[in-house]
């Protein structure tokens, strides 16, 4: 889903246009991938978001204000030491490479002039965010050693030195028909290689599109091609460079591809933008290459902890299914005490008698060590301590499977957070749950965090909870006693509170699809969804967050709709 280098030139163009000329005024740092610059122009102020995110790294303005991090880490610290104040001289791109350069002039000691120049590289994986200052390194987002690249080290005070150039000819500043004879001396290539080699910036999406506009197949080799296939090609990479509408492709709310042409070739919902930066934005939205801090380190925290719950639950059924045998350990000591008269001590290492209880052969193991009144003793022991644990066992299984329950909530207020005050809470409940040590004072959000909020077509107003506290904080303290709740039957899901006490037919089904929507089961069909009115659901006496019962409820069953998600942002 990255942009190519070609697609980047009209970003650059996009990003100089508006912010060339403006002070930074602010510099902040949302999580390790994404920072957000507060450019002022004279009456109008910009948000610049560098994000350098494996899966879509970018530079974009941005429309919406982001959160920020409680502490800036060092980077953020450096940056604003050095640009904050400043002013922003040039946005360049690096030929047509992934590469875009910030220049900004700031005052230095002594009150000179200071060029510092921030290189976003937007590589994939090796994105990184590079500050210089007269060709040498300050800092840098991700430093790599010697232990990490043998080609190109990034560290302080070394030179700054650009990646590896590549035999490429930029098709804005070359002549097409160069262009057509570097594609042909590559004759034994297929035609989507050899553009590929020769065009500089050009990813998969440029490369189809072209050939897609030149009317060619992709895998026809170059030897097979005609003067009228060069012509139509030549004429593909003409109208390609000159006609750039910002272009997003999806399909079943994934997304395909995006780019600055519209994109011919794919088959898919196609959607266009009126700027390459409304484009990258939404492709965030899309994608959720946002990833607030700590939401990794708390999803593999409770997966870990859902894993040994698990496993414990394993054992323990094991040695449940051993103590619900403990009769036959009785029935061996019962056997043996009747017979042991017959054996001789420490002669055996098993005997054979017929069952008191049934006449049938029964096999007894004997420890020779022993004698047979021990063996009878030590069978009566083994009987009595298997028959206690079982009520211990059981006791113990039920209230693992209440923790995997709890945990998987939790799971799943993690796929559900996007914010950092919603982290906050979930880091508040595992350190109440005993599932982290409480760290250092951090400063408190601002505010709690609201529920999702929707309206159902008739305009009824319809509260989503995110995480356990905000279930319990939605049902108990926000509901009516008349409002009604919903929850997907005996599975993972948010509490849903619909602010009315009386519900037509076409809001429930709305409420519950809500409902199994930011549940476990979003992807299943026919999802038994209860509801019940708020005065019948109780919290019990030091029951967990999120955890409540009920009584009088209903089951409805609905199945979530297709792009369910998509409809929801858009219509709401």
């Amino acid at each position: 889903m990255n942009l190519d280098g070609f697609s980047m030139r009209p970003l650059t163009l996009e990003l100089e246009k508006n912010l060339v000329g403006g002070r930074v005024d602010k510099i902040t740092q949302q999580n390790k991938a994404n920072l957000t610059f507060t450019v002022r122009q004279p009456g109008k102020t910009f948000l610049l978001r560098i994000s350098l995110a494996p899966q879509n790294p970018s530079v974009h303005l941005l429309k919406k204000s982001p959160e920020n991090l409680p502490e800036p880490p060092t980077f953020c610290m450096v940056l604003r030491k050095n640009l904050e104040g400043g002013r922003i001289a040039a946005i360049r791109q690096h030929e047509l490479d992934r590469i875009i350069f910030i220049d900004v002039d700031s005052i230095g000691a002594g009150g000179k002039i200071q060029t510092f120049t921030l290189a976003a590289e937007l590589i994939g994986k090796y994105s990184n965010l590079i500050l210089i200052s007269d060709g040498l390194i300050v800092d840098a987002l991700k430093k790599i050693g010697t232990n990490s690249s043998r080609v190109r080290t990034v560290l302080p005070n070394q030179n700054y030195q650009l990646p590896p150039a590549q035999d490429k000819l930029d098709i804005f500043a070359t002549d097409a028909e160069k262009i057509l004879a570097h594609i042909q001396a590559d004759k034994d290539s297929r035609l989507d290689k050899a553009i590929m080699n020769s065009c500089q910036g050009f990813g998969p999406q440029s490369v189809r599109e072209t050939i897609y506009l030149a009317g060619l197949p992709n895998d026809i080799k170059i030897s097979a091609l005609d003067a009228a296939d060069f012509d139509s090609l030549k004429a593909a990479l003409i109208e390609i460079k000159e006609n750039f509408v910002p272009c997003m492709v999806e399909d079943a709310g994934k997304i395909l591809a995006i780019s600055a042409v519209k994109l011919n070739y794919l088959r898919g919902n196609v959607r266009t933008f009126e700027t390459l930066s409304e484009l990258l934005e939404t492709a965030d939205e899309i994608s959720g290459s946002y990833v607030p801090p700590d939401k990794e380190k708390f999803s593999k925290l409770v997966n870990n902890e859902l894993r040994r719950a698990t496993n414990k639950i394993s054992v323990l059924e094991n040695e449940l299914a051993a103590a619900e045998n403990a009769d036959d350990w009785r029935i061996r000591a019962d056997n043996l005490s009747t017979y042991r008269y017959q054996f001789k001590d420490h002669a055996d290492d098993a005997v054979t008698v017929d069952n008191i209880y049934d006449g049938e052969k029964i096999s007894i193991p004997l420890d020779r060590r022993l004698t047979i009144a021990a063996n009878v003793q030590a069978f009566y022991k083994k009987y009595d301590k298997l028959k206690r644990s079982t009520k211990f066992i059981a006791e113990q299984i039920e209230l693992c499977r209440e923790e995997i329950f709890y945990l998987e909530s939790i799971a799943h207020a993690l796929t559900a957070s996007t914010t950092l005050v919603d982290i906050d809470e979930i880091r508040t409940e595992l350190i109440a749950g005993g599932y982290l040590k409480e760290a250092k004072k951090r400063t408190a959000p601002s505010k709690k965090p609201q529920p999702l909020k929707f309206f159902a077509p008739d305009g009824t107003e319809i509260l989503v909870g995110k995480n356990n506290s905000q279930n319990d904080r939605l049902t108990f303290k926000i509901a009516a006693p008349d409002d009604l709740w919903l929850h997907t039957k005996e599975i993972t899901g948010s509490h849903v509170i619909v602010r009315s006490s009386q519900v037509s037919d076409e809001t429930l089904q709305f409420a519950a699809e809500i409902a199994a929507h930011f549940s476990k089961a979003r992807d299943s069909s026919k999802v038994p969804v209860d509801y019940v009115q708020c005065k019948f659901v109780k919290k019990p006496s030091g029951a967990k967050p999120g955890f409540v019962i009920f009584t009088n409820q209903r089951t409805i069953y609905v199945t979530p709709r297709e792009n369910f998600s998509q409809q929801l942002t858009d219509k709401f």
